[in-house]
């Protein structure tokens, strides 16, 4: 009998929980209700977790509760909520991955406290020094992978080698039919432009290039990240964070300006009416709750951070993206991509 995918949830953490992470949870298993190859695994309090699952209908046989006494508080410091943290919702559905009880773990608590906890009781990958923050951003031809998007101020080359090598071995798991095609983030798109770091690691992945694990298609710049020529941004993440930040201002600014404006008076929503259906298509494309999910990457075990403030809707795409992560293997496509550095 083949083994089920097991995913620890942390019900307890981010805003508005568990109501939205229960909620979430029942469209999850709204979507795969056919399907009998997972277990929900819910870490928090037992009696809230179980208001919450009554209050929005979901039962399942798919669901199991875990009770733990406490959360991490959103303004704890990763120093002090470690030494607290043994018995919350966030600390058991990590360790859970080391005891062998679940595949991936999530949570919308946290960032900084998840990153600490996560890298202490998983520890790095043997030769990977660094995790990388990975997510998911929309481009022309579907998806790009684009990573550190904040886990790491500075990088040297090596952690800009891996990061390619962990992202485009979570591009395949995630797209195992398309072929992933790597980026390095710069100023300009000729070789001479960049950091001595961004050259040492430009001429490296050219020669990983023909390793098979990714196609590497030299520099991107960051009016190019959404082409599609590329599909797996690698860059520091200090660069990717205020890219993300970014991208997600700019996304929100054309969508806040294009309602107001196609409802300003009688005559912009006439135009609305007809217009409507492919209005409708542009907001769902630009909706940042599809991409719901960054992935810390490196570690001995998936962790996929939700953003603490998304809704219902928003956490279900978390959840999707650890199933489809499970689905597609990643761990044995990050051992395999990163076989090249048993040789060195």
């Amino acid at each position: 009998m083949k083994k089920k995918i097991t995913i620890a949830i942390d019900a307890m953490g981010g805003d508005n929980s568990p109501d939205k992470t229960i909620n979430g949870v029942g469209l999850f298993l709204k979507k795969y209700n056919k399907n009998d190859d997972f277990i929900l695994k819910l870490y928090g309090d037992e009696n809230k977790i179980t208001e919450k699952l009554n209050k929005y209908n979901v039962s399942s046989n798919l669901i199991e509760i875990i009770h733990t006494d406490s959360v991490v508080s959103d303004k704890e410091t990763p120093i002090t909520a470690v030494k607290n943290s043994k018995n919350t919702s966030m600390w058991n559905s990590i360790k859970s991955q080391l005891d062998g009880k679940s595949d991936i773990s999530l949570s919308a608590g946290n960032t900084g406290v998840l990153l600490v906890i996560s890298r202490m009781i998983l520890k790095m990958m043997d030769k990977v020094s660094k995790p990388a923050l990975a997510g998911l951003w929309p481009n022309k031809e579907g998806l790009n992978v684009v990573l550190d998007l904040g886990a790491n101020i500075e990088c040297d080359e090596k952690n800009l080698i891996d990061f390619a090598e962990l992202g485009s071995a979570l591009y395949k798991s995630l797209f195992p039919e398309n072929i992933a095609k790597v980026s390095l983030l710069n100023i300009g798109s000729e070789e001479i432009k960049g950091t001595e770091v961004l050259k040492n690691a430009y001429k490296k992945l050219n020669l990983l290039s023909k390793n098979n694990n990714f196609i590497f298609n030299g520099y991107i710049e960051g009016n190019s990240i959404m082409s599609g020529e590329s599909n797996v941004i690698v860059t520091d993440g200090f660069t990717g964070n205020i890219a993300l930040k970014t991208a997600e201002g700019t996304a929100k600014f054309i969508t806040d300006n294009l309602k107001e404006t196609l409802t300003r008076n009688f005559f912009t929503k006439i135009s609305l009416i007809f217009s409507y259906f492919s209005l409708k298509k542009f907001k769902s494309k630009l909706d940042p709750r599809k991409y719901n999910g960054a992935i810390f990457l490196g570690l001995n075990g998936p962790v996929v951070k939700s953003h603490g403030g998304t809704d219902a809707t928003g956490f279900f795409f978390s959840i999707d993206l650890c199933y489809r992560i499970i689905k597609g293997d990643l761990m044995k496509q990050i051992k395999n991509n990163l076989d090249h550095l048993s040789s060195e």
